[in-house]
């Protein structure tokens, strides 16, 4: 299984912003730069954290992208589910019925994948980014 590329970009990103002190806004140039990406196709993954609720938009001269909602509720799924959406990694093809035994273990782990990624928050991943750096953290 592989997420898309753009799922990648969503979760760096989302950690870039976390890591900013405050309420402070940044603008699409800069966080493209950051990560080597056109500002065009950040835009668009940009644009689906803000229809999910995880980040806003400011405009104007000092306006840019800071987070929508407290750094400590933001989790790798809710990133993941604003990018891919949410359907299933795994639909059975062959019988088209209920109860594909097959589809039923890969729901299973499905789920429990989904369990683990909601309990993984980004605010961890960027403490432990500014420690790495020799930051306090943010």
């Amino acid at each position: 299984m592989k997420y898309s590329n753009a799922t990648n970009y969503a979760l760096h990103t989302m950690v870039q912003l976390i890591r900013l002190p405050g309420e402070t806004a940044i603008g699409v140039q800069e966080l493209a730069k950051a990560q080597h990406l056109s500002p065009t196709y950040l835009s668009k993954i940009l644009t689906k954290l803000t229809k999910a609720g995880l980040i806003e938009s400011t405009p104007g001269a000092k306006g840019g992208y800071r987070l929508a909602r407290s750094e400590r509720d933001i989790s790798f799924f809710d990133v993941i589910q604003a990018i891919e959406g949410d359907t299933h990694l795994f639909d059975c093809t062959i019988h088209r019925h209920e109860g594909c035994l097959i589809e039923k273990v890969m729901r299973d782990a499905e789920a429990n994948m989904k369990q683990d990624l909601q309990k993984q928050l980004l605010v961890d991943i960027a403490q432990q980014a500014g420690q790495q750096q020799g930051g306090d953290g943010k």
